[in-house]
């Protein structure tokens, strides 16, 4: 086997990073999540190529990733389209979570003598923690791949949810650890519920606080090499958790609302900061389930208590704890459908953020921490095996799916620009007038700069005859007039492109 520290780390690394890609192309192709061939992949060059256990390294390539994975998971997401599910959202990330744990300690509880193993409440309660949150890099990851719309604000709900719900997560992990190895300090409830409480507002403050700190530091600084923002960016990606962290607040929460505020803000070289930081995401991605794959032992995975144990604990989270969870959380709330809470209860993936969290009992020195690790990578191995691999299907099979519109014009405007960007496609109405440009009658002020036709682009002249099915990019400097021309048409799928 080859040592992982030795000089041959830069042509291993290239060789994981070549495959996991290649793996990826072949996990598009067939439905599977991209994600579970990269950990696979991992695990088949630990098992043949390559000798890694550190499981300190492990755990800060995950620190770092998750920093990237969440603060771009926030960046991408907008405050308008999470705004009517933030009641639901936290819900889910806050009490979902403790819900989770609880009953999943219990079944472990029940379970576990007629498997032959003795499982305190306490260790039960530490195991069904680390799994207790849904995984932010397997949900964002899957949900933006598929390409597929959800009705019911299903996906910010979910997005929400995955990106949110990691620091109640982490903080009962590291409580119980804390509790099982006698490091807590005596630590009663009641203070336990203070300080998640201090480190919830404190990282919330501190995420918001620097976010809008580098969104007034982008914008002002003036930099004439534009690649720089993306560095100055990540600067204060990190600077969010360690400062944080620093503060005994929640790091993980302060890099997932730093990215919010940062996303829907106006900011300089916007576009190259989003490509930027969507090409890096995977590579932390590829990289993490890399070595969290390279980090297990087969040996001990394929142990009969262990794929006892992880088999019913997987099979029952994803049929029982997560529905009862669910549909617990969002009953207060009437909006969502019977089927939307089942899709909500099916796409509860877990993925690397549950192992990460498995690696401080560990590190910690917790009894049967061995088991509890092993345990927690093959109900992540099941999840998305099952539920991965049914995002789609199990959409379409609830009828809550629907075929995502893509652009067919790929554009970029500056910030001070204060035009309005669209692009519709003709249909019928819109040629009852006459079948030329120039018999459609839009607001002053208003331009159709390109013609999209059966994949072929063209810039129209008043002359330009029109057919059912092009596609029209339209500036405007009178937005509101042109919705409305837009109304009186009978367009309601109007894709906007700025402003």
């Amino acid at each position: 086997m080859i040592d992982i520290g030795s000089e041959n780390i830069l042509l291993v690394g290239a060789l994981l990073l070549g495959v996991a890609v290649m793996a990826g192309k072949v996990a598009y192709r067939f439905g599977a999540p991209a994600l579970l061939l990269f950990l696979g992949v991992g695990m088949l060059f630990g098992l043949r190529f390559i000798s890694f256990h550190s499981v300190e390294m492990t755990q800060f390539i995950g620190m770092i990733a998750l920093c990237i994975i969440l603060f771009s998971g926030g960046m991408d997401t907008k405050f308008s389209e999470i705004r009517p599910v933030i009641g639901p959202g936290v819900v889910l990330a806050t009490a979902g979570v403790a819900m989770t744990a609880l009953i999943v300690a219990g079944f472990v509880c029940l379970v576990a003598p007629w498997l032959g193993m003795e499982v305190p409440f306490a260790l039960a309660l530490l195991l069904a923690a680390t799994m207790s949150s849904t995984d932010s890099a397997s949900v964002f990851s899957i949900l933006r791949s598929k390409k597929q719309g959800l009705r019911q604000h299903l996906r910010p709900l979910l997005e929400l949810e995955s990106g949110s719900n990691d620091p109640m997560a982490y903080v009962l992990t590291v409580l119980l650890v804390g509790v099982l190895t006698d490091a807590s300090g005596g630590t009663g409830i009641g203070m336990s519920i203070v300080m998640f409480l201090v480190q919830m507002v404190v990282g919330a403050l501190s995420g918001y606080l620097i976010g809008r700190l580098a969104v007034w530091t982008i914008n002002r600084i003036a930099l004439v090499n534009h690649s720089l923002y993306s560095v100055l960016l990540l600067a204060f990606v990190f600077l969010s958790f360690a400062f944080t962290d620093l503060v005994h607040g929640n790091g993980y929460l302060a890099v997932y609302i730093s990215g919010l505020v940062v996303g829907n803000h106006k900011l300089v070289q916007k576009r190259v900061l989003n490509v930027f930081f969507d090409g890096f995401t995977w590579l932390v991605q590829i990289v993490m389930f890399l070595t969290l794959g390279l980090l297990v032992n087969l040996d001990e995975l394929v142990q009969p208590e262990v794929l006892a144990l992880g088999t019913l604990v997987g099979a029952f989270m994803i049929l029982v704890a997560r529905p009862l969870t669910v549909f617990a959380c969002l009953m207060p709330f009437r909006r969502f459908s019977t089927k939307a809470r089942l899709y909500v209860s099916w796409v509860g993936l877990r993925g690397a953020v549950p192992i990460i969290f498995a690696t401080y009992p560990v590190l910690a020195g917790v009894v049967d921490s061995n088991l509890l690790f092993n345990v927690v990578f093959l109900v992540t191995i099941i999840s998305l095996l099952v539920q991965g691999t049914t995002v789609s299907g199990m959409a379409n099979l609830l009828g809550l799916s629907y075929e995502e519109r893509e652009s067919a014009f790929d554009v970029n405007m500056h910030d001070d620009i204060k035009s309005v960007l669209t692009e519709v496609e003709v249909n019928d109405a819109m040629l009852r007038g006459g079948t030329t440009l120039r018999d459609i009658v839009l607001p002053d002020n208003t331009l159709v700069m390109m013609v999209c036709r059966d994949g072929d682009y063209f810039v129209p002249q008043g002359k330009t005859q029109l057919v059912q099915g092009d596609k029209l990019l339209v500036i405007s400097d009178r937005g509101e007039e042109l919705e409305n021309t837009y109304k009186d048409m009978g367009i309601d799928d109007v894709m906007k492109l700025s402003r």
